[in-house]
């Protein structure tokens, strides 16, 4: 029974060992249904391909390297029946487990580049076979790694649309105990306004009558004990209000200069700067409030979403009016704005995703003042002009979807982009590296054909028992093909190695055959290839 427990608790290390002894098991199939790779290779790559699959989840670019070595081992062009699946599953593990895109192409290009130079140093190797390389890492390796992101982005999609629906149910649920709270307030003030009323008008009653002339001593007791009743009663009221209301009452506002101070000390640097009228009156209760919150969200909203941006808190106090504006600012020097801050709060204040500046901005305007917040270039930046005297309310500005409760549509429609971007890199990467490719190849067969061309005056200049090191320097560059083509003639006899030239470029005429014996030519004519061969 202890066994078992711990083989529970040790779970998702057993899975993860599972699924590597799987992988491996994959990556090596090939390896016992092909003998195209030789004994001693076969017995090295089972190891590494088993450490790759160790270590396909920890460092999925590296272990890369692991079936691309052994493949160019095998042959230069990387093409193997082998090891060439094994590089595909592993890059679209690549694809799946890794977000970043530049070291993989930085990989791809390094292996392009490290085939370029085998085929140019490499006895027996030749453009065609990188041609060949090319072909395997776009098809083999880049291709499976694009699927891989594909996957990865659509998973990205559908977490992001959960936590979306998860953070909707967390706003009903915020909603729903505000509009309890609301109501509680209700029905405190509608009982303050009608009980409240007819107590104290019987209070008055009942003193009347105990002070009104011609009521005796048991008369003046009973309006006595009715007006102490009704004392009573208002008492009770005056608590019953309290408890209604408890859950919607806020502290009295500490001064700005504390808040500031408390922010500064708790490591966010805060700087406050005051202008207007050298001793301005103290601010009425409801729009010091209101200067209070607008701050103290400000610096969390900076804290939580711009961390090690300065804040700068503006108070300027004039005759009438108080503005107070809270701007975060990068210290970076890249010139790179930081992200707009997002309405969420963060301060516990009670406020979800998508409130926190809607609900500064009722708090302002419930307080007779006007409320603005706007991204800058270097951060983000909340306005707020406030009266300093009672005055209307003023009238609800129309919402900013864009700057309030539109963060979580955001972030699902920039997901979805994402996932689109990887369904089109998916197409179009392929279909664009697949035709530089056949570009690359028609330019550099055009070119071998033109350079593999030996000119007539040439070839009859060209005498039998002329050394090959004084021939070799008017010969083309390039050979019509490594082999003898179709139909032609076989070799004479006793010569060492023969090699045929193209008399014209793209064509089916006949090819001029130079055989060399013993570093000597020792046999030139023409030979005629079939039609199908060019």
């Amino acid at each position: 029974m202890t066994r078992f427990s711990r083989l529970l608790d040790d779970r998702p290390r057993t899975r993860e060992a599972l699924a590597a002894l799987l992988l491996w098991l994959l990556l090596a199939a090939p390896l016992a249904l092909s003998d195209e790779a030789p004994p001693w290779l076969r017995l090295t790559a089972a190891p590494l391909l088993a450490a790759a699959a160790y270590w396909a989840r920890r460092a999925p670019l590296a272990v890369l390297a692991v079936p691309t070595a052994l493949g160019l081992a095998l042959t230069p062009d990387l093409l193997t029946e082998t090891f060439t699946p094994a590089l595909a599953v592993l890059s679209h593990l690549l694809g799946r487990r890794s977000p970043d895109t530049r070291p993989a192409l930085l990989a791809v290009a390094g292996l392009c580049a490290t085939g370029l130079l085998l085929a140019l140093t490499l006895p027996g190797a030749d453009l065609w076979g990188w041609f060949t390389l090319v072909a395997t890492v776009l098809f083999a390796a880049v291709l499976p790694w694009l699927l891989g992101r594909f996957r990865r982005q659509q998973a990205e999609l559908q977490r992001t649309g959960w936590e979306l629906a998860a953070r909707m149910e967390r706003e009903q649920q915020l909603i729903a105990d505000r509009t309890r709270l609301r109501e509680r307030s209700r029905i405190a003030g509608d009982m303050h306004d009608s009980l409240g009323h007819d107590l104290s008008l019987i209070a008055v009653r009942a003193a009347a009558l105990q002070v009104a002339p011609g009521m005796d001593d048991a008369a003046r007791g009973s309006a006595a004990e009715l007006r102490q009743a009704a004392a009573d009663a208002t008492e009770r009221l005056r608590e019953i209000l309290g408890v209604l209301r408890q859950d919607a009452a806020e502290t009295a506002p500490t001064s700005v200069t504390d808040l500031v101070e408390r922010a500064t000390a708790s490591g966010i640097p805060v700087h406050l700067h005051r202008h207007g009228t050298p001793d301005p009156p103290p601010l009425p209760p409801l729009t010091a409030s209101a200067v209070h919150r607008v701050i103290q969200e400000a610096i969390t909203n900076a804290a939580k979403h711009a961390p090690g941006n300065t804040v700068t808190v503006t108070l300027t106090t004039e005759s009438d009016e108080v503005t107070v504006a809270v701007a975060d600012t990068s210290t970076e020097t890249t010139g790179t704005p930081t992200p707009p801050i997002p309405a969420a709060s963060g301060n516990g204040s009670g406020t979800g995703a998508g409130t926190g500046l809607i609900g500064l901005d009722e708090r302002v305007r419930l307080a007779g003042g006007t409320f603005q917040a706007h991204p800058t270039p270097t951060g983000f930046r909340v306005t707020a002009r406030l009266p300093l005297t009672p005055g209307p309310t003023a009238a609800h500005p129309q919402a900013q979807p864009d700057e309030t409760a539109g963060i979580s549509q955001r972030e699902l429609t920039q997901a979805r982009q994402r996932v689109r971007r990887g369904m089109a890199d998916a197409i179009w990467i392929p279909v664009a590296a697949g035709a530089a490719l056949f570009l690359l190849v028609y330019g550099f067969e055009v070119y071998t054909s033109h350079q593999s061309v030996l000119k007539k005056a040439t070839y009859d200049e060209l005498h039998t028992s002329d050394p090959t090191p004084a021939i070799a320097p008017r010969l083309p560059g390039y050979e019509f093909d490594d082999e003898a083509p179709p139909g032609a003639p076989a070799d004479p006899a006793d010569t060492d190695e023969c090699r045929f030239y193209r008399t014209a470029t793209f064509t089916n005429s006949p090819l001029y055959r130079l055989c060399f014996t013993d570093g000597r030519l020792s046999h030139k004519d023409r030979v005629t290839p079939t039609p199908d061969d060019g």
